[in-house]
């Protein structure tokens, strides 16, 4: 397992390898800087297409054919309305996608969720709008569909009023199963961070104040009656959602303070009971670290317990690369023909540390097996690249991309 490549603090990093090989990368026509949404649609003439979300605008998404991942194609990329809107998630099930759409302040529009025919990838046909534009809401920052049914959704809305400016999304429950009439049939918020709560507001962490909202908030078909959301600095809720009209509390971790909040990805590990729960680093140059991912014994839903942080290399060393480094998104085990799915290796994106692959056979004892850390992008705004998000395949390939401009990562594992 032999590793590749220097680090030179400071920005201006070399490429950093292990067990990962590049064989891929595409720019993305200019515009390389992706959000949080990347999902890998089966077509049905058998091309395998890469969708993901822009992280700004003036793109909204973008799909590259990756049936041959050394040589993607730029297939459909696609404009925003106007630069105060971003989409920054979407999700893939068959030919319908989700995609999320949250302005940069209050009251503005298009604010909530597009459900789009992608059965011609380089057509994609808008079927509806799901409005979440309010007097008090940005709309909607990140989508979670998977079952073809309900889009499970982090979003504000018309009729919520925050306590806290900045705990101005909620969890909400959208059926799509007529995609022409998205419909919400459910929602639940952390109490006391909505206005006329009998709760009161929750306490503010000191120093690094990341709000109440849910980011992930992730549901899956082997286990339809519970969600799993990160809830920023409200940590880890377990949602019963069997009546998905009144969802209810069953399990929650709150770690913040003392540590930095921001809980962002919790993936169960169904079939073991483990959760493994990424926090966002949010703030350059290391401001606050440490931003871990953990493993979260959860096979007694109302006893949460932390039981190891997956080891990173030192942040002396990658905190003066340039840019953020700590822990982000998390492949997520989706199902779906194209989707790699493991209890005991997990893939995950550290902004300047790259991606990163871990065996979490012993739970106690994660333990690194690979990573690519690229080197820094032409014209990188933060002296490093800044890794942003991951897919795996069903083959073990893996697509990584960059937050700002260096677009996508299409990378051959060798464990």
């Amino acid at each position: 397992m032999a590793a590749e490549g220097t680090l030179r603090p400071g920005g201006g990093a070399a490429q950093l390898a292990l067990n990962m090989k590049l064989i891929g990368h595409h720019e993305l026509a200019g515009f390389g800087g992706v959000g949080e949404g990347i999902n890998l649609q089966k077509a049905k003439d058998g091309r395998r297409i890469l969708w993901m979300a822009h992280e700004s605008a003036p793109k909204n998404f973008t799909a590259v054919d990756v049936t041959d991942p050394r040589n993607p194609k730029l297939v459909v990329q696609t404009d925003l309305p106007h630069n105060d809107v971003r989409s920054n998630s979407l999700d893939v099930v068959g030919d319908i996608m989700a995609v999320a759409y949250q302005t940069k302040k209050w009251g503005l529009k298009p604010a909530g969720m597009d459900l789009f025919d992608i059965s011609t990838p380089e057509k994609p046909k808008l079927i509806s709008h799901f409005d979440a534009s309010g007097p008090c809401s940005r709309g909607a920052h990140c989508v979670f569909f998977v079952d073809g049914e309900y889009v499970h959704l982090t979003s504000g809305s018309a009729d919520f009023e925050p306590t806290n400016p900045k705990d101005d999304q909620f969890y909400r429950i959208i059926d799509v199963r007529n995609p022409s009439r998205p419909t919400e049939v459910g929602r639940w918020w952390y109490p006391g961070t909505r206005k006329g709560d009998s709760a009161p507001p929750p306490p503010r962490h000191p120093k690094f104040d990341g709000g109440y909202r849910p980011h992930n908030t992730n549901s899956y078909p082997q286990r339809p009656d519970r969600v799993y959301i990160g809830y920023i600095d409200g940590g880890v809720w377990i949602l019963d959602i069997s009546n998905k009209s009144k969802p209810k509390p069953v399990g929650h971790l709150q770690y913040s303070p003392p540590y930095n909040g921001f809980s962002h990805t919790v993936l169960p590990l169904i079939e073991r009971g483990y959760l493994i729960v990424s926090d966002e680093c949010v703030r350059d140059n290391g401001e606050d670290w440490p931003k871990p991912t953990w493993v979260v014994d959860a096979r007694v839903e109302s006893n949460l317990v932390p039981i190891a942080m997956f080891p990173l290399p030192p942040a002396e060393i990658f905190t003066k690369r340039g840019g953020r480094y700590g822990s982000h998104n998390l492949h997520e085990n989706q199902p779906g023909p194209c989707s790699f799915r493991s209890e005991t290796l997990i893939f995950g994106t550290y902004f300047n540390g790259g991606v990163r692959a871990f065996d979490v056979s012993n739970p106690m004892q994660p333990k690194e097996v690979g990573y690519f850390v690229p080197a820094t992008p032409k014209l990188a705004p933060k002296g490093s690249a800044q890794i942003n998000d991951v897919w795996v395949d069903e083959n073990r390939t893996v697509y990584a991309v960059d937050r700002f401009g260096g677009g996508l990562y299409t990378l051959e594992t060798t464990f």
